[in-house]
């Protein structure tokens, strides 16, 4: 029995502009003691079928389970499975570190709690917080709360929704340290990020959507085999040559230029030097998980799969 299954999940908003499909027929499973990503840009449907799975919306057609519980149908037996980390920084500001921690643990009915939780303060750098009032901390502080609270019921499958944006190098570490952990214990892990460096280190399998359809299902080494297998990079302050600049993806000075072969890479430079430019700090790599979310997500890419 997998630890989350989607079967043919869809969910449409109306509008005044009329119907919005967020989701189109979803369907994967997630086993048990999996890390696993789901990938997408805003808007491509991975909080609305977070909140599916966790109860905060209804699907408008298809159904998700928890390890066999449906979460309409079985929504206690489900919630109780799952310790979700929200985008959102939510906090009550009338109690301590502890005390929220400890009213999470009411909720799921979980007595004599403190053990763990003292546990979850030590692993996510909270210990000399556990006495200050949810309102002192800093945004960094009340995520870490949030993860904290999350798991306090210790869950078997963990759902964490960016939990890195927009916080310090430190806590990141933390987090993945925690969380890399619990996987290794046997809790299922299914993460949304941005940050997909963090994606390709610490997911075993990926899912990417797109206008709430799943455009790519595999293992992370597999869809990294699939890329383009080098790409050349270097910095300059000039435009690019008309030839190079559909293929180029530039960030400021940084160009960075897909090459399947020493023989691309020769072609790409020739047509620099022909345009009479210069640039710096050359170099090949790999290609990594970027890439190949931005070659998934590509027009080019999506018109090649529908024409196949």
């Amino acid at each position: 029995m997998p630890a989350i299954r989607f079967q043919s999940v869809s969910k449409t908003y109306s509008s005044r502009g009329g119907a919005l499909k967020a989701l189109d027929s979803v369907s994967f499973d997630i086993e048990e003691g999996e890390f696993f990503g789901l990938l997408g840009p805003n808007g491509a449907g991975k909080t609305t079928l977070i909140s599916i799975l966790a109860g905060l919306a209804r699907p408008s057609a298809g159904r998700a389970s928890v390890h066999g519980f449906d979460v309409q149908k079985d929504y206690a037996q489900a919630r109780r499975q799952l310790g979700v980390v929200p985008q959102e920084l939510v906090f009550d500001p009338f109690f301590n570190v502890r005390e929220a921690l400890r009213i999470q643990s009411g909720y799921f009915g979980v007595k004599n709690n403190d053990a763990w939780i003292d546990e979850l303060l030590e692993s996510l750098g909270l210990a000399d917080k556990a006495h200050a009032n949810m309102r002192q901390l800093s945004g960094g502080m009340k995520r870490r709360v949030l993860v904290a609270q999350a798991l306090v019921h210790k869950p078997p499958v963990i759902v964490l929704d960016e939990p890195t944006a927009g916080v310090d190098v430190e806590l990141r570490q933390t987090l993945w340290q925690f969380i890399a952990r619990l996987n290794r214990e046997g809790h299922t892990v299914l993460l949304t990020t941005h940050y997909l460096e963090e994606a390709e280190a610490l997911c075993g399998r990926i899912a990417m959507l797109k206008t709430g359809r799943v455009v790519a299902l595999e293992r992370t080494s597999d869809l990294l085999k699939a890329a383009s297998s080098n790409v050349l990079r270097f910095k300059m302050d000039s435009a690019l040559p008309q030839a190079l600049r559909e293929k180029a993806r530039v960030t400021g000075r940084i160009v960075q230029l897909p090459a399947h072969d020493a023989h691309e890479i020769e072609e790409h430079l020739a047509h620099i030097r022909e345009a009479g430019l210069r640039v710096e700090d050359v170099e090949i790599r790999k290609a990594d998980l970027e890439d190949v979310f931005l070659d998934v997500m590509s027009d080019k890419a999506e018109k090649a799969a529908v024409a196949g």
